[in-house]
């Protein structure tokens, strides 16, 4: 295994050289995208970067524009907010041709198309691999939701089926082997928008944080964060996911705990709020799967008849350079708690 340094650890280093400003309202890891003060209003703002790293497919151009999108605007929701800016630096690959930049731009446009945000430009470039840096100005609802407020006997709750990144990733890790070769050109893998998900449970939600990072990474920053455990259990995973890890062998709980995320929105709730989410949430034609429950201590999974204790899994994927190694020790470690 190869060491990396811990990229929380190194988040606090670099933040620490920064003069703190009065226009930031909002503390580091406390919120998914950053709440600023501008012009006596509220302002959310979110950068992130995606590259080949992230295990995205490039067979469908269209696909992965439209994933890089999605994802970039997925931390504003998370806050419960509207986006209303979008700019972005799209490095592409020298391999890529006119016809698979375009496609590309057009799954970009598609997203800002429908969540009705204005493009306001951005950088262009060539490298030897592509890259791409999303930026999203948005502004918060009336109430402002960060990682924050999750309290023993809240419920969690998750705003989509749980896997698919991790399907996507596996879709290019296992894309050798024949059992997954064939099957691959033909899964459309796209992230969803949670706008209208953002916007009901902006109301009611005690926190909230997206699964950009897979959700049991997300579990561990809401616990974390707010000093509490959580029990989970009955995971809605994405059929076509379940079933890929059962054609080769694998434990479909790789796609709860690996880290490619789905962009959904996870959160909690107080008990007495649930039946106000659920009724709106039919009414609006909307989904959510409850998953678990907030509790004093412990992180927990019931799964096969057993219950996983997932407070002894301390890794990242980031701890390893060949991710196989960080595959097979969670394999091992689903294993062992038989």
């Amino acid at each position: 295994m190869g060491q990396i340094n811990d990229e929380k650890r190194l988040i606090e280093m670099i933040s620490s050289v920064f003069a703190e400003s009065k226009l930031r309202l909002s503390k580091c890891f406390e919120s998914d995208a950053e709440v600023l003060s501008f012009s006596g209003q509220r302002m959310l703002f979110t950068m992130d970067e995606f590259s080949s790293e992230d295990m995205f497919r490039e067979n469908d151009a269209y696909s992965l524009g439209w994933n890089v999108a999605a994802g970039g605007m997925s931390d504003i929701s998370a806050c419960g907010g509207v986006p209303l800016f979008y700019g972005h630096a799209m490095v592409v690959d020298k391999s890529w041709d006119d016809d698979f930049v375009k496609t590309f731009a057009n799954g970009v446009s598609d997203v800002l198309k429908k969540s009705g945000i204005v493009f306001i430009g951005g950088d262009f470039g060539k490298a030897e691999n592509w890259r791409y840096t999303a930026a999203v100005i948005g502004q918060p609802r009336e109430r402002l939701l960060n990682r924050k407020g999750a309290v023993a006997g809240d419920s969690i709750y998750i705003s989509g089926k749980i896997g698919s990144g991790n399907l996507e990733a596996a879709l290019s890790f296992f894309s050798p082997d024949p059992r997954w070769k064939v099957s691959s050109p033909f899964i459309k893998n796209r992230f969803h928008l949670r706008l209208r998900e953002a916007a009901l449970i902006s109301n009611c939600a005690n926190c909230c944080i997206d699964t950009s990072d897979g959700v049991f990474n997300g579990l561990n920053s809401i616990a974390e964060i707010n000093g509490v455990g959580y029990e989970i259990s009955d995971l809605p995973y994405v059929e076509i996911g379940a079933v890929g890890a059962s054609l080769v062998s694998l434990p479909k709980e790789l796609l709860f705990l690996g880290e490619a995320g789905e962009y959904e929105l996870l959160f909690t709730i107080k008990p007495e709020r649930e039946p106000e989410l659920l009724s709106t949430a039919k009414q609006q034609r909307l989904t959510f799967y409850k998953i678990g429950n907030i509790v004093d201590s412990g992180r927990t999974l019931s799964c096969r008849n057993k219950i996983v204790d997932l407070s002894r899994i301390t890794i990242r994927a980031r701890d390893f350079i060949n991710r196989k190694e960080y595959l097979d020790h969670l394999i091992r470690y689903l294993g062992e708690q038989s």
